[in-house]
């Protein structure tokens, strides 16, 4: 938590304009408690209060949200592998951003019409991949997984198409970088919304800890521990499947995050997900806080995909984690 609230601060400060922490700090109390601002700081008042800060707090919004659903998503499928994205709710999420985009779908919405259209299409990616998985015994990780893989794929395809039907050179660009994941559409209008849902799945994750740790031993385990696992998987489809919707949303698809830092924090504080789900939120949130700081500022005055820098860290940290003899994947 320490670490989250200084690099708050410290990253509210860095940008393509500088601003000093102790005057940042000053910005930060006159905005929160009430203070006066002088003329010749108005300018940098307005960076660090209208942009940079909403930015930053969807950064720890959405970097909390995408480590929390990853170690949700592990334990309900029981795959190492496993992220937000493989039930192939952000595929779909894809569809209605990149139609949003590029065909000007939902205009009438002004700023909200990305994320309204990305979240119905994420809402409709979901009941297709609950009503093809679903069988009479529920939710099989299985079946999940490859229903969600499968559709993801058909998601990227109609996806594809689109782009290439692009009415100009620039709606493809500005379409192609929202699919890699970006944090500069940050408004103090888009946190609310992500802010309760993303805290409220938080902690009814938090919550089902013990659960979790029973449903990762297998269905039979959970079952003779009384656990309902038919129901219990249906709850984290929906839970982890509105989470994603949301973040997918207001952030583009940012991978690895959920799939990495579950495994990370495993490493530190071991496999029990009483731990591993009050770590991961506070973890992912540092984690996504300063690599929105090097998509801003390594390629300055342009801004680099967050997606991109998240698989330069991810792959690394994968293929190390896959050296370890040590460490079981999936925190057995």
């Amino acid at each position: 938590m320490v670490a989250l609230l200084g690099s708050v601060v410290v990253a509210i400060g860095i940008g393509t304009v500088a601003v000093p922490i102790t005057q940042t700090w000053a910005f930060l109390r006159a905005g929160l408690f009430g203070g006066t601002i002088g003329a010749e700081d108005a300018g940098h008042y307005r960076i660090i209060w209208d942009i940079r800060l909403p930015r930053v707090l969807l950064a720890v919004i959405v970097g909390a949200g995408l480590a929390t659903v990853g170690v949700a998503v592990q334990a309900m499928v029981r795959n190492a592998l496993a992220e937000p994205f493989v039930l192939g709710i952000s595929s779909g999420a894809s569809v209605g951003a990149t139609a949003v985009t590029l065909f000007g779908i939902f205009a009438s919405l002004g700023i909200y019409a990305l994320s309204i259209g990305a979240f119905l299409a994420a809402l409709a990616a979901t009941t297709i991949v609950y009503l093809v998985a679903r069988t009479r015994q529920g939710l099989t990780p299985l079946r999940l997984v490859l229903t969600g893989t499968a559709l993801s794929q058909g998601f990227f395809a109609i996806t594809t198409v689109l782009v290439f039907q692009a009415p100009n050179g620039e709606a493809a660009r500005a379409a192609l970088f929202w699919l890699l994941g970006s944090l500069a559409g940050a408004n103090w209008g888009a946190l609310p919304v992500a802010a309760i849902v993303i805290v409220a799945g938080v902690f009814l994750l938090v919550a089902l800890a013990g659960r979790l740790n029973a449903l990762a031993m297998g269905d039979e385990a959970a079952t003779t521990l009384g656990v309902d696992v038919t129901r219990l998987r249906v709850f984290l489809f929906v839970a982890c499947s509105a989470m994603t919707g949301v973040l997918v949303a207001v952030s583009g698809a940012i991978g690895f995050v959920g799939l990495i830092l579950p495994h990370l924090v495993r490493l530190v504080v071991g496999a029990d997900h009483r731990r591993v789900l009050l770590v991961a939120p506070l973890a992912g949130a540092v984690f996504l806080v300063w690599v929105d700081v090097a998509a801003r500022v390594l390629a300055a005055p342009e801004e680099l995909p967050i997606g991109v820098l998240t698989a330069a860290v991810g792959v690394p940290a994968f293929l190390i984690l896959m050296r370890r003899r040590a460490y079981v994947f999936g925190g057995a």
